[in-house]
């Protein structure tokens, strides 16, 4: 992969000093807030090592966002093929994001988010890019709605992955953009 830079941050393949920050924020009960699980340390060292060979493989992935001014990762921001057949069809764009809680608030989600955005229509040519959330997860909607992402109430869904002992997790609301919308919304900011 090769690095993609924003104002504030740098957005590259995950190194191995990032291992310690990839655990904290896959087993931090509000970071986790709306996941079923928490993956211990040799977990998140699984998850680590395919995201980043996929990175390897694809050129992108769920990629480390660093503070380019301190070279602290905060978290991850990046696109995956999806793979959740029948609600999204397999090899549709998701864009997704997780931070330690620390740096929330302050804009970089938005800002690799659109950084991204560009690379999925640019770079790759996709038509589509999708997230999906946990009905109530207001933080992440905020996000997509910030992105220019459209609600699809007629595509949310129960995510099949998520287990039964977590009822309150299970519906998904989805949001899509297009690659027209987001070039009408790059047209209009210029």
């Amino acid at each position: 992969m090769k690095e993609i830079r924003t104002e504030r941050l740098i957005l590259r393949n995950w190194e191995e000093r990032d291992r310690a920050l990839f655990h904290r924020i896959n087993s931090d009960d509000l970071v986790m807030e709306f996941f079923g699980m928490r993956r211990s340390r040799v977990e998140s060292d699984g998850l680590l090592d395919k995201l980043r060979a996929g990175i390897d493989s694809d050129g992108f992935g769920f990629a480390a966002a660093e503070i380019a001014g301190t070279g602290e990762c905060i978290g991850f921001v990046g696109l995956l093929r999806t793979d959740l057949e029948p609600f999204i069809p397999k090899g549709t764009l998701e864009i997704g994001w997780r931070l330690a809680p620390e740096f929330w608030g302050k804009g970089y989600v938005t800002e690799a988010a659109d950084a991204w955005l560009a690379f999925a229509f640019e770079a790759i040519g996709d038509d589509e890019v999708v997230s999906f959330a946990v009905w109530n997860n207001n933080r992440s909607t905020a996000v997509m709605q910030r992105l220019g992402m459209r609600a699809e109430p007629s595509r949310n869904f129960d995510h099949p992955r998520v287990p039964d002992a977590y009822p309150e997790l299970k519906r998904h609301v989805f949001y899509s953009l297009k690659r027209n919308q987001w070039q009408e919304r790059k047209k209009a900011a210029n």
